[in-house]
């Protein structure tokens, strides 16, 4: 993949995994800027649809153009942020899933004056990159507290579900896991959005020892993948899962799912831009220095009905 021929000019005629969301029209006095987001999404996690609808949604209120733009690769990502920053645009929000590819392209965007915010992923390196904010949840004190939930549950056994080897904000959730749970956890990775492949070994997994009490699987695409292969196996373990979608919520309102982990992606995306808009029309910086937090929260049977309305809208 040719990521540069993806970008052409200031306008972005953008292809493939990048797509342009133009703002509405606004009162003329309002600056016009144009910011990337870059994320390490991989294809058909619906995750992202809920995030970008935040920045789009950011986007419209403050007179910006969005461009988004994502690959689910190191290298990938690091190349998106060099094009993003030969284009000049006025700002770049970027997931630091990985940190130590991205961040000479990150440094060449703050050697060119533009302002970059972390959302997402990178909570452990972002001030040491010198972004101006981050937004997200704290990965670590999210995976603690399920370790403290399957403790309470009288877990002795559970397997985390790691979809994307080598990303850092899913390592530290299957790491916060294993920090606070007193019972045995091995970490299963399964081979990027391939579920079929990833429903395979999780059977595998539960079949080689029926003693697991728990799968807890990292991405809300992967729920109905771990049900499935718990019934497949025979298995009487339970699932947990971090983050939301309109299927999840299903399967939590059934019982399927004993729960979820919400970070509140549109959140994530709309504060994302909204920063730094903020930093270019009035040098504002937020957070003091301290991470914006959109999470943990858990969801389950007694408050699925809350969150239910919102998910049908696509924001939850």
């Amino acid at each position: 993949m040719n990521l540069k021929a993806n970008i052409c000019g200031i306008a972005f005629a953008l292809t493939g995994a990048t797509a342009l969301i133009p703002a509405a029209s606004v009162a003329a006095s309002t600056p016009h800027y144009t910011f990337a987001m870059i994320t390490h999404a991989q294809p058909g996690d619906s995750f992202w649809d809920i995030v970008r609808k935040g920045a789009a949604a950011a986007a419209k209120k403050d007179n910006v153009t969005l461009v988004y733009l994502s690959n689910p690769t190191a290298s990938g990502e690091a190349q998106l942020i060099t094009n993003v920053v030969q284009q000049h645009l006025d700002g770049i929000a970027v997931t630091l899933a990985f940190p130590d590819s991205e961040g000479p392209a990150v440094a060449q965007a703050e050697k060119a004056g533009i302002p970059v915010v972390g959302f997402n992923a990178g909570l452990d390196n972002w001030k040491q990159m010198g972004l101006l904010s981050y937004v997200g949840q704290d990965e670590t004190i999210a995976g603690e507290a399920v370790g403290d939930r399957l403790n309470s549950e009288g877990v002795t056994k559970a397997v985390c579900v790691d979809q994307q080897q080598g990303a850092v904000q899913l390592e530290a959730r299957c790491d916060g896991i294993a920090k606070t749970f007193k019972g045995k956890m091995s970490v299963l990775y399964v081979n990027g959005y391939d579920m079929a492949g990833a429903q395979s070994r999780i059977v595998a997994k539960l079949q080689e020892d029926p003693s697991i009490g728990y799968v807890v699987t990292l991405g809300a695409p992967f729920a109905p993948v771990a049900v499935a292969a718990v019934a497949t196996a025979n298995s009487k373990a339970l699932v947990g899962t971090f983050d939301m979608s309109p299927t999840v919520v299903k399967l939590v309102q059934s019982g399927k799912v004993q729960w979820a982990i919400d970070q509140q992606p549109y959140v994530e995306g709309y504060e994302a831009i909204d920063l730094l808009w903020l930093n270019k029309v009035n040098g504002d910086v937020v957070g003091g220095g301290q991470p914006v937090l959109t999470g943990p929260t858990f969801v389950s049977k007694d408050n699925i009905a809350e969150v239910a309305k919102f998910a049908k809208m696509g924001t939850r």
